[in-house]
């Protein structure tokens, strides 16, 4: 049960993560990444692997997306 909500949370946080690739739209990573930090963590709380794994991947994107783009842009 916690993976599949897990794996939920990655979906909204990648969702919310595509227009943040957008010029002026970097600031709404730091919405994203808490999102996908509690996804994290109702992953290690899980038997499987999938949901934790996906909101990983989407955490590093936006993290990586902050950093490109000063923390702001």
């Amino acid at each position: 049960m916690l993976n599949i909500l897990s794996i939920l949370i990655g979906i909204f946080a990648l969702l919310l993560a595509i227009p943040a690739f957008l010029p002026l739209l970097g600031a709404l990573n730091w919405l994203i990444v808490p999102i996908a930090l509690l996804g994290v963590l109702l992953g290690f709380l899980s038997s499987s692997n999938t949901g934790r794994n996906l909101c990983l991947i989407v955490l590093v994107i936006c993290i990586i997306r902050l950093s490109l783009g000063g923390g702001i842009f």
